[in-house]
């Protein structure tokens, strides 16, 4: 036997008066900001983080003349792996910052402007759509190119010089091929190793600076990349 559907309460079912709604919104409006700004803090730290170890690297590297250059190559190992978490951490910052968005654009400049239309007309069902199954708005390789363009690329250079340097003038003057070899050399690993691996390491960075990748569109009903925030929590 069929049970019939259960009527919702009866608070569900009254309409919200525009005070109830503007309020409910303002508060919604403080959350988002709230998860936004813990995000950017986050995001904040692991770039901390890279400039504090790049630098030391750099300083350790130059502070003894015994010391490797095989150390810089692990700094830059050290900073692409920042590189890979700080960008996954802005995937979930866009998440919070394009609600944000959504609302000072299509809820707070209509009310500032005096006028009852917003710039998206279906704003509210894009958002609403988005709190029932969260996305993320930007593709990992999209987070990894604004990263690495606005914050890594100075330390990824800085990293290089630093290499290009202890090679050729650390301890003392480089003088002859033989010196270039020996200081190239890591152990059991042949010389030219290294400088192949970085060459292949800057030239995917450079890609990487220079392609955007996939980036949902600011407005409309497609706001999603297809995978959802959960599948990485």
């Amino acid at each position: 036997m069929d049970t019939p559907p259960q009527e919702p309460p009866a608070a569900d079912r009254e309409r919200l008066s525009r005070q109830e709604y503007i309020s409910a919104m303002v508060h919604f409006y403080r959350g988002e900001m709230q998860r936004a700004t813990s995000w950017r803090m986050r995001l904040d730290h692991t770039t901390n983080w890279a400039i504090i170890s790049a630098g030391g690297l750099v300083t350790f590297a130059f502070g003894h003349p015994d010391i490797h250059q095989v150390i810089l190559v692990l700094g830059l190992a050290l900073l692409i792996f920042f590189l890979w978490i700080e960008s996954r951490r802005y995937r979930y910052f866009d998440v919070w910052r394009s609600r944000v968005r959504k609302l000072e654009e299509n809820f707070f400049s209509p009310i500032l402007m005096r006028r009852l239309d917003s710039a998206d007309p279906g704003w509210a069902e894009v958002v609403a759509s988005d709190l029932a199954r969260p996305r993320f708005k930007i593709s990992h390789w999209h987070a990894l190119h604004l990263r690495l363009r606005s914050n890594y690329f100075i330390l990824f250079l800085l990293i290089l010089v630093a290499w290009v340097a202890k090679i050729l003038l650390h301890p003392f003057p480089m003088d002859s091929f033989t010196d270039f070899r020996d200081r190239l050399a890591i152990g059991l690993v042949p010389w030219w190793a290294t400088p192949l691996v970085l060459g292949v390491t800057y030239a995917i960075l450079t890609v990487v600076c220079i392609v955007p990748g996939k980036v949902t569109a600011a407005h409309g009903h497609r706001w999603d990349m297809g995978e959802g925030t959960e599948q990485s929590l």
